[in-house]
């Protein structure tokens, strides 16, 4: 039966006007604040695909139901979503339905290019080298890529932000951590940056019902690689978002020299989380409180979201008595710069070396920006603030001395 429905679908889509269908389309999903980019590619032999191209999704399978000279029908079963869509002048114009929810989305002929200018090209004058380590406990092997320039005497282990990412936490077609390696290496500072468990090149561990404090082992097991590796005499941590949870998590255990923690939350979970729905949804969010914030169905029955709910970094930070470098963005929406930055003066032990630094006109992804609203990130041009890029260089040559 399955060979019968392709050779229908191929039949249909060699009678159908190639120029017409076949090819790459491209159109805007707008959910919200949130916009994103979305490529149809639909090839000869019957077969189609979906990108996302900013979060970084290429190749997404889908299936042709039905296909003709003006109309498209097609289902992407491992994202739950379908689209159809009927040719006016040249547009496909239809509906794009996700998990019940029916989305507007119009396609026009071509494909879509992001101008990312910061994004790192070889040849490096560095050395670069595909490295797996082991959290044992977890059975989960993490692959990364060590970045080693000449000499370098300290290395940085890269920890990414929420949620499942790749070892360059791509976003958006974004790759800050390859951008932020690329700098340091080109400084003399070495790094670390991998996949996070079950995604990219890492295998096993398990994602359903871990936490923060999982995600930490496996960014234990990244030191404890770069420790007996020998290279290095020093070896700090930088942290993104809950990635800096993770940093002052492992700070308090002893287990780092340094630390950079970039948006790194400083106050409890649903706290951060109510003060981020103000920001991103304004008078939408006016009268939100925390007991609603706690009592979202999807946030009692997600294992990461009760935990995260729930942990105040207040106890880690005051514990950690390694130099930090605590850096946020002034327009940051999601760890808000003014509720986050108190909070760490609060928190963190007095040490001279320690610098806490707010950038004006700075996202939750440390670029310039407009309002600072997720929507804005794809828009972007820029991956990172360069100046930010300079005071991280700076500060680790001038703490491991």
């Amino acid at each position: 039966m399955r060979n019968v429905a392709f050779c229908l679908a191929l039949t249909a889509l060699l009678t159908a006007s190639a120029q017409n269908i076949s090819g790459s389309w491209k159109g805007l999903l707008e959910l919200g604040v949130l916009k994103l980019n979305i490529v149809v590619n639909i090839a000869m032999d019957g077969t189609c695909t979906l990108d996302s191209p900013d979060q970084g999704a290429k190749g997404i399978p889908a299936k042709i139901i039905t296909i003709s000279a003006d109309a498209l029908k097609f289902k992407a079963s491992a994202i739950g979503a379908e689209y159809e869509g009927k040719l006016e002048d040249g547009v496909l114009r239809g509906t794009f339905t996700q998990n019940g929810m029916k989305l507007p989305l119009d396609l026009k002929p071509g494909s879509l290019n992001l101008n990312r200018p910061q994004t790192p090209r070889p040849p490096f004058p560095y050395r670069t080298e595909e490295v797996v380590f082991t959290n044992v406990k977890a059975r989960a092997t993490l692959a990364g890529t060590l970045s080693v320039p000449t000499n370098a005497k300290c290395a940085v282990l890269m920890v990414t932000g929420s949620g499942q990412q790749n070892r360059d936490e791509e976003l958006f077609g974004h790759r800050p951590f390859s951008v932020i390696a690329d700098y340091l290496a080109r400084k003399g500072i070495a790094s670390l940056r991998y996949d996070d468990r079950a995604t990219g090149k890492s295998k096993g561990g398990e994602v359903k019902s871990a936490t923060t404090r999982d995600f930490a082992e496996d960014a234990e097991a990244g030191l404890a690689y770069l420790r007996t590796s020998g290279l290095f005499r020093k070896i700090g941590i930088l942290g993104h978002s809950e990635g800096g949870i993770i940093a002052f998590m492992l700070g308090a255990k002893g287990k780092v020299d340094f630390i950079v923690s970039l948006a790194g939350p400083a106050v409890k979970g649903d706290e951060l989380l109510l003060e981020q729905h103000k920001m991103v949804l304004g008078d939408m969010a006016s009268n939100l409180t925390l007991k609603q914030i706690r009592d979202f169905p999807a946030n009692r029955k997600n294992a990461w979201m009760r935990f995260f709910l729930d942990y105040n970094p207040q106890t880690d930070i005051q514990k950690t008595v390694c130099p930090v470098l605590a850096l946020n963005g002034e327009k940051d929406s999601q760890v808000v710069a003014t509720q986050n930055v108190p909070a760490l003066r609060r928190a963190l032990p007095t040490d001279k070396r320690n610098v806490i630094k707010t950038y004006p006109s700075l996202n939750h992804l440390f670029q310039h920006c407009r309002t600072g609203l997720p929507s804005e990130y794809a828009q972007i041009e820029e991956t990172f603030s360069e100046e930010v890029l300079a005071d991280i260089c700076n500060w680790i040559l001038r703490t491991i001395r």
